[in-house]
């Protein structure tokens, strides 16, 4: 599904899925979630931000972690 307000490019962030038009990554979003932020407390920190990307931005964290593929070394194991 497109995303309207996440972006990746090489030159922000290093590439790191960001907000569009600001230098917050999603990471960050998330790691401000995790912290006991609310979203009216990230809208009030981050004005510049639409709450519309906060709702994106955890979304497209949910669809990254259901695709992500662990790989187990059997050799560690």
């Amino acid at each position: 599904m497109p995303y309207q307000f996440i972006r990746t490019d090489p030159d922000i962030l290093g590439g790191k899925p960001h907000i569009k038009g600001t230098r917050l990554s999603v990471a960050f979003i998330l790691e401000l979630f995790a912290s006991g932020a609310t979203r009216k407390d990230i809208l009030e920190a981050y004005p510049q931000i639409p709450a519309e990307a906060l709702e994106e931005s955890l979304r497209y964290a949910a669809e990254t972690v259901d695709n992500e593929i662990i790989l187990i070394d059997k050799l560690a194991a």
